[in-house]
């Protein structure tokens, strides 16, 4: 059996460093260490960071309860009051935010505080878009379907300033953005899509289309993985959406005659390479 396995498959940029940051940290001993929120959308790495002792908080009340420790923020990043929480709770921070999403934060701040309405194309429960409505001062929507998007009105001289989640799907972001500017407001577009997001989205495109099965590996919580998926699945029948070599019936897949494998960018390495092992005993 052939496989192809994607080049940009596993761990992004981001990722990697807010993961490496957190071992590094456990590695020092010392103090508590909690992370707002998983650090990544992958199970495998949260529960072995919890063995080693890293604990997950999600809510503002559970942050207003630490004495002492260490707080990292995740790499989906955080709304603006959630640091002013950890400063005046008197915790050390570790801010771990992927450099993309930073960006993000810094024109919805700014471009909010000239009084632009911010529309995030996006997943309006994602916590990377909940980190990014927390740096807006004014009005904000979350825009992920054609339907919001056709029926999104504001008073006609209000400007809006559109950015995206950065695992969007780029060419639903261009139909959505598409809609809105026919409508005639002011608007300032920023594709504040992940380079890495469309080169893994284009590379996973293409292998579907010139295989016979495809496999895609990640969190059930990653959106980049489900979009994967979805792309995959538009390109390629048999498609097969698992987190670990356990949830694949590999029985299945052994008539197959040219199988591919992607990943999400918060699939470790280890278990991407345990799938592609299994075609190559």
């Amino acid at each position: 059996m052939k496989v192809k396995l994607a080049k940009s498959a596993g761990f992004c940029f981001g990722v990697k460093r807010a993961v490496d940051r957190v071992y590094e940290e456990v590695e020092k001993g010392g103090s508590p260490i909690y992370t707002f929120g998983p650090i990544i959308h992958n199970e495998e790495v949260v529960d072995d960071l919890e063995r080693k002792g890293v604990s997950v908080i999600h809510t503002e009340e559970e942050l207003k309860q630490l004495k002492k420790g260490t707080v990292i923020i995740r790499s989906h990043g955080v709304s603006k009051h959630i640091y002013q929480v950890i400063e005046k709770q008197g915790l050390k921070m570790i801010d771990v935010t992927c450099p993309f999403v930073l960006k993000i934060h810094r024109i919805v701040e700014r471009e909010s505080a000239l009084g632009k309405h911010i529309v995030i194309i996006g997943n309006d429960k994602h916590p990377e878009v909940e980190g990014i409505k927390g740096w807006s001062s004014g009005k904000t929507t979350v825009i992920e379907s054609l339907e919001e998007a056709q029926s999104f009105q504001v008073p006609g001289n209000e400007e809006l300033c559109v950015v995206s989640q950065t695992t969007f799907n780029n060419n639903k972001f261009q139909d959505l953005v598409e809609i809105l500017s026919k409508k005639g407001y002011d608007i300032l577009v920023v594709n504040t899509i992940c380079n890495a997001t469309e080169e893994r989205q284009a590379e996973a495109r293409q292998i579907a289309r010139e295989v016979d099965a495809m496999v895609v590996i990640g969190g059930r919580h990653s959106s980049n993985t489900q979009k994967l998926y979805e792309i995959c699945k538009k390109e390629c029948n048999d498609t097969y959406y698992i987190q670990t070599l356990n949830d694949l019936d590999v029985q299945k897949l052994l008539s197959v005659g040219c199988v591919g494998i992607t990943a999400g960018a918060s699939t470790p390495k280890k278990i991407i390479e345990e799938v592609q092992k299994e075609w190559q005993k």
